[in-house]
């Protein structure tokens, strides 16, 4: 019997109104082509499970969903890998950025068939390290303004600080990157990662 995670619905609920029906087209598909998936939460992100072994996982972003299997390399290759954004399929701004349901279906239903297969799961290779994220100037003057936030953003893990930088850098006007620093030194100080609202 396929399960549903309330958790889920919440995630899906609380994403940006465009990732909204990216990612419940993405959870109908995968409940169409595995009727007895499980959800659940992992890392912070929705997961779907077959056989207690993860099929596929998606987020949502501020600007982009993505969705990656566990079995990328023997399911989809390194063909539409974009290096830029995490899972599968790049960064996901609409439904019709992902595969048609019946590709999408197909991917899900080979998955399922390793896993009925006992098929052994190929070791991920490991990507160079990313050099540490540069604090922009800005964002750093507001932080050594607050003693509690500079010690925390020292505190955290260099992905933990491209994820904000990130954010704050992608702003296309100078009032929205403001309001992002701001935003910024007062979660950080709190020791919040920059998707503290996901977490579960």
């Amino acid at each position: 019997m396929p399960t549903r995670d309330p958790r889920i619905d919440a995630y899906i609920a609380k994403a940006q109104p465009f990732a909204q029906p990216i990612l419940a087209h993405i959870r109908a598909v995968v409940h169409e082509a595995c009727p007895d998936v499980v959800e659940t939460m992992k890392w912070s992100f929705p997961h779907f499970t077959y056989r207690g072994h993860i099929l596929c996982g998606m987020s949502a972003f501020k600007a982009h969903c993505a969705l990656g299997f566990w079995r990328s390399r023997d399911l989809v290759g390194a063909a539409t890998k974009n290096a830029e954004a995490m899972g599968d399929y790049g960064r996901l701004a609409s439904v019709a950025d992902l595969p048609s349901a019946t590709k999408l279906k197909a991917v899900v239903r080979r998955a399922m068939r390793l896993e009925d297969a006992g098929a052994p799961r190929v070791p991920r290779k490991k990507s160079a390290p990313k050099p540490p994220p540069v604090t922009p100037r800005a964002l750093a003057s507001a932080l050594a303004k607050v003693p509690r936030a500079k010690a925390a953003w020292a505190a955290f893990a260099p992905s933990h600080r491209r994820e904000y930088i990130e954010w704050i850098t992608e702003a296309k006007t100078a009032p929205t990157r403001e309001r992002r620093i701001a935003q910024t030194v007062e979660w950080v100080a709190d020791g919040k990662g920059r998707n503290w609202k996901y977490a579960r």
